[in-house]
């Protein structure tokens, strides 16, 4: 390790780090507590309501789960992910989530010091990752409850701070609050490293290890090492260069570090933007209000409803652009429940009013279904075409302001070319939803790297509640490597 980035106590400057943890939002903290030593244990007595995986619990009492055949006890449970242990653990912590339920978890936590794998949790800013850069009032999709870490409710969290959930959801800043917490609440600050920006991650090959100035016993042919480059910042915006060197590395970035591009002329123009918190900060500044040109929001999903419940409660005109039809089935919001999302559905009735009436009951609202835009100019224009239209369907508006959310891809330019290499599709960039990185369903290792693993939405695990399985199989797979003192 080189001075700059402090490493955890017990080692020694010239020995690798046996995790390093990039990204710090919910799958790094969740990761991060298990290999703290918190150690899940079913409950005695607990009766899970699946026969056959309650017949399972019940060979397992008084042993870490972290110990058990997961591919084994996995089998048979099913739900809303095609993750085996994303739908294990969900099961094990909600035994009736989908139900409605409100069972208590079957798992039960213990401190077991010796357990402890030191290691360092990389991120750009305070614990909780993307959540802490989204506008806070705005509420999640997932219930409160779902977006709980182990061991820590989210609603008597809530009740202590002398809040409520609405709809049984809860404000990203409630969400941001509670995983900075979380970190302080089950002692976890020492892993975790703030201000830093991860520039390179690259294995070593044997003949590589000399010149590294690591320990003789670090340099064995066998042990895959990694060294980790990167830049940390102070308060002050001072800091310095890096390198660490660790056994393993755990991809945990998340997939929204790079807003996805029109790829049209004039995107970069200082009028368009890509994220809810360029308009909240415009809102906030006064540069949009009643009386300004209409705000442009392009995109048909829950990002973009957010932008327009923002923009539509101060006031600001809109303009609202999307390709599909508003009756399209895979449009997200034929797919909510209306009770449970009566935000996300009143624009839905926004888009549909204006889009199939020559009226309709939002006052400075218009939907654009079925166009695309052709380009932005630095008069301010936006020039849209209605899809399969030619030019005589082409339409030029004057905006204030054109946000784009078109959904967001993962940042891994630390990685030679990108990751690409490493996704199910070589050939295609690496994307959360269509294209994630090529992963064992049980241990999240990254199929073509040892010692690499992904987790959360890089390995295709998109919602907090069944992101911690992928946390645990991580856990067990590095315990057992610790165990068997191969590469940990």
């Amino acid at each position: 390790m080189t001075p700059g980035l402090k490493g955890p106590s017990g080692l020694r400057p010239q020995d690798p780090l046996p995790v390093i943890i990039i990204g710090n939002g919910p799958s790094g903290i969740c990761l991060s507590y298990f290999l703290s030593g918190y150690r899940p244990y079913v409950k005695v007595g607990a009766a899970h309501p699946n026969p056959i995986l309650h017949r399972k619990l019940q060979d397992i009492l008084g042993q870490s789960l972290l110990e058990q055949d997961l591919e084994y006890l996995s089998e048979g449970v099913d739900g809303r992910t095609s993750s085996p242990l994303g739908l294990l653990f969900d099961a094990l912590i909600r035994p009736e989530g989908d139900m409605g339920g409100a069972a208590e978890s079957l798992l039960t936590w213990r401190m077991e010091p010796e357990q402890h794998l030191p290691h360092l949790v990389l991120g750009k800013g305070p614990p909780g990752g993307a959540w802490q850069s989204m506008e806070g009032s705005m509420v999640t999709l997932s219930l409160g409850d779902w977006m709980e870490m182990p061991d820590l409710s989210f609603r008597d969290w809530m009740t202590r701070r002398g809040r409520q959930l609405r709809n049984n959801r809860a404000t990203t800043r409630d969400i941001a609050q509670y995983y900075q917490q979380y970190v302080e609440a089950k002692g976890l600050q020492e892993h975790f490293r703030t201000g830093v920006r991860v520039t390179s991650v690259r294995s070593l090959t044997p003949s590589m290890l000399g010149g590294e100035g690591l320990s003789a016993e670090s340099c064995t042919p066998s042990a895959t090492l990694y060294r980790v480059e990167g830049v940390r910042e102070d308060a002050a915006g001072e800091g310095g260069a890096f390198c660490l060197y660790a056994r393993n590395v755990v991809l945990a970035t998340g997939t929204y570090d790079c807003p996805a591009r029109l790829g049209v002329e004039g995107e970069d123009l200082p009028f368009v933007f890509h994220t809810v918190a360029d308009l909240e900060r415009a809102v906030r500044a006064g540069r949009l209000c009643p009386d300004s040109h209409p705000l442009l929001v392009v995109g048909a999903g829950l990002t973009a409803a957010d932008a327009i419940l923002l923009a539509h409660g101060s006031g600001v005109p809109l303009l609202h652009t999307f390709r599909r039809d508003v009756r399209d089935s895979a449009l997200v919001f034929n797919q909510l429940p209306e009770l449970m999302f009566p935000e996300y559905h009143k624009v839905h009735d926004m888009m549909r009013s204006q889009a199939l009436t020559s009226g309709g009951r939002y006052a400075s609202y218009t939907s654009l279904p079925r166009h695309r835009v052709l380009g932005f100019s630095p008069a301010g224009k936006c020039s849209l075409q209605e899809v399969g239209g030619g030019d005589r369907k082409r339409r030029v508006f004057q905006v204030s302001m054109a946000l784009v959310l078109i959904g967001s891809n993962p940042n891994l330019s630390f990685l030679p070319d990108e990751g690409r290499g490493l996704a199910l599709d070589p050939l295609q960039p690496v994307s959360a939803k269509r294209n994630p990185l090529d992963t064992d369903p049980f241990t999240y290792e990254v199929t073509q790297q040892p010692g690499l693993y992904a987790l959360g939405p890089l390995a295709g695990d998109g919602f907090v509640r069944f992101l911690q399985g992928g946390a645990l199989g991580v856990a067990a797979s590095l315990m057992r490597k610790r165990g068997s003192a191969v590469t940990v």
